[in-house]
C-alpha cells in the first residue's frame, strides 16, 4: 500500500482535496510499478520552495515543484511497503495546475527525468492526467 502524507495543503483543499492528490500520487507511483511506500506532498509559500530551489538546483527565485527523492538507489531494507520514496514540494502559487505538479513531482520520484529523457516522462504525465 502506498501512503501519502498531505502536509500544510489545507488552504487548497476545495480545490484538491487530500484524497485526490493521494489518487493522483498514487497513479504516478504506480505508472513506474510502486505500489508500496511512503512519500510525503508539503505545499510551501513562494520564499521556501525560492530557498530549497537555490540551496538544491543553484536557481534563484521560486518554481512549481520540487521532488526529493530518498531510496532512488540501492537495496531497499525491509518489506516494501517500508520504503520512503521521497518527498515532493508544492508551491501553489507559482504551479497553474495543482494536479500536474503532484503527478510531475511523483514521477521524478519513481526515477524519471524530462530534462534527460525524450519525452517519456511528460507522455506519461499527460496520460494519467486524462484519467
Amino acid at each position: 500500500m502506498l501512503e501519502v502524507e498531505v502536509i500544510g495543503g489545507e488552504r487548497f483543499v476545495t480545490t484538491l482535496p487530500p484524497p485526490e492528490i493521494e489518487r493522483l500520487a498514487g497513479l504516478a507511483a504506480g505508472s513506474a510499478g510502486i505500489e508500496d511506500g511512503h512519500l510525503a506532498v508539503t505545499f510551501v509559500d513562494a520564499e521556501r520552495i525560492a530557498e530549497l530551489n537555490a540551496e538544491h538546483r543553484g536557481k534563484d527565485g521560486p518554481t512549481d515543484v520540487l521532488s526529493f527523492p530518498v531510496d532512488e538507489a540501492g537495496p531497499i531494507q525491509g518489506p516494501p511497503a517500508s520504503r520512503e520514496l521521497g518527498d515532493v514540494v508544492i508551491c501553489a502559487d507559482h504551479t497553474e495546475d495543482l494536479r500536474e505538479a503532484v503527478v510531475h513531482g511523483v514521477l521524478h520520484l519513481t526515477g524519471m527525468d524530462h530534462e534527460t529523457d525524450d519525452g517519456e516522462m511528460l507522455a506519461v504525465q499527460a496520460e494519467i492526467l486524462s484519467w
